[in-house]
């Protein structure tokens, strides 16, 4: 077997055939676990959910209205920059683990085999609200900008409630198109692959060329513009990272589609460290032109959805409604492939015996898809956007949500690989001698950024502007530390036999 790095060359994965999903399963079986998902997702699939669950497009235009407040221009662009680069350091740390233990349960697996019961346990209940949290900024999202085209094209003002049913609507169709099963969810992440970069394509060439003006380069890298409240440039500048941060997460995907992909312990830890990447590199080119298509800054500032302002601006209403329909289908198709990556962490977290209930949300479809899991995350999206009913800043708290409940839950496994030195058995994709450092720095990065979302966004402090994202996190790890006395005894997550072992071992170095 060939060796594979990550600064090796890549050849196009071959379609799965039942050789290779027999000795996928096998290695899964070694893992401890029986392989009862379908194995019908190649290696470009499986960096397609990560790409779509990243959403960059849809992530910029989600969060650029807070991204103009809290710094405006120069953090976003800066902060881009500087915060994509310290999460491909996470990423491909993260990647290494996951080539070692390729499943579902991806994060809590490795802390489980890596640091012990407990470890996992915690760590399988941040990824949870991770997720979630990532459900719910994508589609609710995709709510605001189905709004905007509401309003554009029809002079419908939709309200914070009509947003809301709106949402649920979006909630309704990623859970019926998950019930589908694992092949359409595959082939429209791939379809949404192309459909992302043809879209960003279109904004960028009506950017440049549709309108008027446009912005000098000392106006998209240096203009600065405080609207938080706050009077610390610094702390306004961290804050203001929460478009890159806020962005740049949910790769983890791919890992948690391990059991449904083909050559999984390449094409995982692969399409984690690719999604990031590429998602990195046109982000940094989309912020740039939208920067440089602003006409009037604080009028666009003030929009409820500041990128339709801009697209009024360059192209016209009618213009603008093409424009944003691009960014909704991404979106839509971003927050699909999230639901599909935490039901699959709730199927695997239940199969160990973590959740109350386990027994229902463990269960399969007949297209083996874990149906009862897709309503479960669904449901708790909505639960935890409720409060977007009263709070203009709610849709901020839910992204830091996903940010704080996801990125802990990289860093455990990482922090325990690190922990564990020479002793632990590495994939055929691996750091090599960049290992160590490579993860010290995710763990320093992911305990920054983690401390950073659960500050107060907005001053003064209010009912309407709190960050509830800290309590998010409290609520999660008081109920993961009430269930613990009860769960410790269910939730067992197998041992690898020893063949596992041998597995790992030979493919590193033959």
């Amino acid at each position: 077997m060939r060796r594979t790095s990550v600064f090796g060359a890549t050849r196009p994965q071959p379609v799965p055939g039942a050789e290779q999903v027999s000795d996928d399963n096998k290695q899964l079986a070694d893992l401890g676990y029986e392989p009862v998902l379908a194995r019908r997702m190649g290696g470009f699939g499986n960096f397609a959910v990560s790409f779509s669950v990243i959403s960059v497009l849809g992530g910029c235009m989600a969060l650029y209205g807070p991204g103009l407040i809290a710094g405006g221009p120069a953090v976003m662009l800066w902060g881009w920059a500087a915060v994509g680069f310290f999460v491909l350091f996470v990423g491909m740390a993260l990647a290494e683990v996951t080539s070692a233990y390729p499943t579902s349960g991806a994060m809590f697996y490795m802390a489980d085999q890596l640091g012990g019961r407990r470890w996992g346990f915690y760590t399988g209940w941040l990824n949870l609200l991770g997720l979630i949290g990532g459900i719910a900024v994508i589609d609710y999202g995709a709510a605001l900008f189905t709004g905007a085209v509401l309003d554009l094209q029809w002079g419908i003002a939709v309200t914070a409630e009509e947003t809301m049913v709106i949402f649920l609507v979006i909630l309704l169709f990623h859970a019926i198109l998950n019930l589908a099963g694992v092949r359409l969810v595959s082939v429209l992440n791939s379809i949404s692959v192309w459909w992302h970069l043809a879209g960003v394509a279109v904004i960028l060439g009506v950017l440049w060329i549709a309108p008027d003006s446009h912005q000098p380069a000392s106006f998209v890298l240096g203009e600065f513009s405080n609207g938080t409240g706050w009077a610390n440039p610094l702390y306004v500048t961290g804050i203001g990272l929460a478009i890159a941060q806020g962005t740049l997460v949910g790769y983890d995907a791919s890992a948690h589609m391990s059991e449904e992909t083909s050559r999984a312990a390449v094409s995982a830890p692969r399409g984690i460290v690719r999604s990031i990447w590429v998602s990195w590199a046109v982000g940094f080119v989309l912020l740039a032109s939208m920067a440089s298509a602003i006409q009037d800054y604080a009028a666009t500032a003030a929009s409820p959805v500041p990128p339709a302002q801009i697209f009024v601006d360059a192209v016209g209403t009618d213009g603008a409604t093409l424009l944003l329909g691009v960014v909704i289908v991404v979106l839509l198709c971003g927050g699909n492939a999230e639901v599909a990556a935490g039901s699959r962490m709730v199927f695997a977290f239940s199969r160990d015996g973590a959740l109350p209930g386990s027994g229902l949300w463990r269960r399969l479809s007949r297209n083996q898809t874990p149906h009862l899991a897709v309503w479960l995350v669904v449901a708790a999206a909505c639960l935890i956007t409720l409060p977007s009913l009263y709070s203009p800043t709610a849709f901020t708290a839910v992204s830091a949500i996903n940010i704080i409940g996801m990125t802990p839950a990289y860093a455990i496994p990482i922090f325990l690989r690190l922990r564990h030195g020479k002793k632990f058995r590495k994939g055929p994709w691996h750091l090599g001698r960049w290992s160590r450092l490579v993860g010290w720095v995710a763990v320093i990065w992911v305990a920054f950024v983690t401390v950073l979302f659960c500050l107060p966004q907005r001053n003064p402090v209010t009912v309407e502007t709190f960050n509830y994202a800290p309590v998010a996190l409290v609520v999660v790890l008081l109920l993961a530390e009430l269930r613990w006395p009860f769960a410790r005894r269910a939730y067992n997550p197998p041992t690898p036999t020893p063949a596992a072992q041998d597995r790992v071992h030979v493919e590193e170095y033959i």
